[in-house]
């Protein structure tokens, strides 16, 4: 328990009380995951492993496996930190079929990029690539050179003009020429705000971005099409940001998903293309540097897999096509899988042990040894057959009431209380 202690010792008491608030709302903040992960050891092993991996120019990839309330989202979310602490970029979503569903890999692209985390506290990919830049345009001017921005081959034509956008000063105009009719659309302060919304995947008429772009000094952007049509493309960005990102001196791109088994629960064609990117990701052609995808699934994930009839084709105008690109069940007989197990009574009496130190410190009190070690076992017992989150839960909501009562106890015993 050293790693713990020394990261409590350096926590405020404001922090250990949103941490156990968190806890009696059934809910983990990211301290909570830090002090009370259980099973780090085996996850950080198999997150190292694909480290190690990506640094010998190999693809790596892991699917983290548990049944319902087991702990995948805190696994998840553990190796969040873990990724961001050793230099990775990181984005965390939910596959949800509602919102963004794999097949639409445009909409995940824009989850992605949304709830992107670099290792300096950035949270934001437009202000971290305006930053980037802004150190080349520096660095050039010190050097006597121009800057060049050496974009990966990945990167839809669209993103790269987006991205090179950003890196362009806005062409000078006369007050003259800003009267003619052929400069109608010369508005520099909506230029950085395009830019933004579409390097974020939001769909924008070509014509306001070709605007942008030639206002900006975006020589190539007339080169090829500015539109990304299925999910190919994007797959290309998300790989492309990847590379881009150590050139940014990053280790890599973390993607983690959540709810990997809701790819399961679509219908068969929206599934069968589901199962393609998600191939694509795990196992490419050619190593992609810096990509690490990281996906939780349910045992159900993998028995809808097994289950597909991989020969069943679709019927029209005559010709036949198969559903499927592969037998994903086949092809993926060489999954990295961490399967999570249920935590032993051992394990769940040491958590019990981190949780009284966390609320002891966080409202500052001492427990009564050994009764308040019983009363603990006890209801570890009551909640054997509980998830996770709700059994932290009723440990916390047990705290509580031993605390009240031993305040309730010292005020009795103040006369005149």
């Amino acid at each position: 328990m050293k790693d713990f202690f020394e990261i409590i010792e350096s926590s405020s008491n404001f922090e250990l009380r949103r941490l156990t608030e968190r806890l009696r709302e059934g809910l983990f903040d990211p301290l909570g995951v830090r002090l009370l992960t259980a099973t780090e050891s085996l996850i950080g092993r198999e997150f190292d492993r694909g480290v190690k991996a990506l640094a010998g120019n190999s693809h790596a990839h892991l699917c983290i496996c548990g049944a319902y309330g087991q702990g995948k989202s805190h696994s998840l979310t553990y190796t969040r930190q873990r990724a961001l602490r050793q230099g990775f970029v990181t984005s965390q979503i939910n596959l949800d079929p509602r919102e963004t569903p794999l097949h639409l890999l445009h909409e995940v692209y824009r989850a992605l990029v949304n709830n992107i985390s670099f290792p300096n506290n950035e949270t934001s990919l437009v202000k971290q690539w305006e930053r980037y830049v802004k150190q080349l345009s520096d660095q050039a001017k010190e050097e006597g050179s121009q800057a060049l921005l050496n974009l990966p081959e990945e990167i839809p034509h669209l993103f790269k003009a987006v991205l090179a956008g950003f890196a362009q000063n806005t062409i000078s105009l006369s007050d003259r020429e800003k009267r003619l009719k052929k400069h109608a659309d010369f508005r520099p302060y909506e230029f950085s705000h395009l830019l933004s919304r579409a390097l974020l995947g939001e769909a924008l008429p070509s014509h306001r971005l070709r605007t942008v772009f030639k206002y900006r000094q975006v020589s190539f952007y007339k080169e090829a099409s500015l539109t990304c049509r299925g999910w190919e493309p994007y797959l290309g960005l998300i790989r492309g940001l990847a590379r881009l990102f150590k050139q940014m001196g990053f280790k890599g791109w973390v993607l983690l998903f959540d709810e990997g088994e809701s790819v399961a629960q679509a219908r068969i064609n929206s599934r069968s293309k589901s199962y393609e990117i998600l191939h694509q990701m795990i196992f490419p052609e050619l190593p992609v540097p810096g990509l690490y995808p990281v996906f939780a699934f349910t045992d159900d994930f993998f028995l809808q897999v097994r289950q597909e009839d991989y020969d069943l084709v679709s019927v029209r105008g005559g010709i036949e096509s198969p559903y499927f690109e592969r037998d994903y069940a086949s092809a993926w007989d060489g999954l990295n899988v961490c399967r999570l197990h249920d935590l032993t009574p051992m394990e769940w009496k040491d958590l019990s042990k981190k949780l009284i130190e966390i609320h002891t410190r966080a409202y500052g009190w001492q427990p009564l040894e050994p009764k308040i070690r019983r009363r603990m076992a006890r209801r570890l017992t009551e909640t054997r057959t509980q998830e996770a989150r709700l059994k932290f839960k009723a440990l916390v909501d047990q705290l509580d009431l031993i605390h009240q009562g031993q305040v309730l106890s010292l005020e009795e015993s103040i006369p005149g209380s």
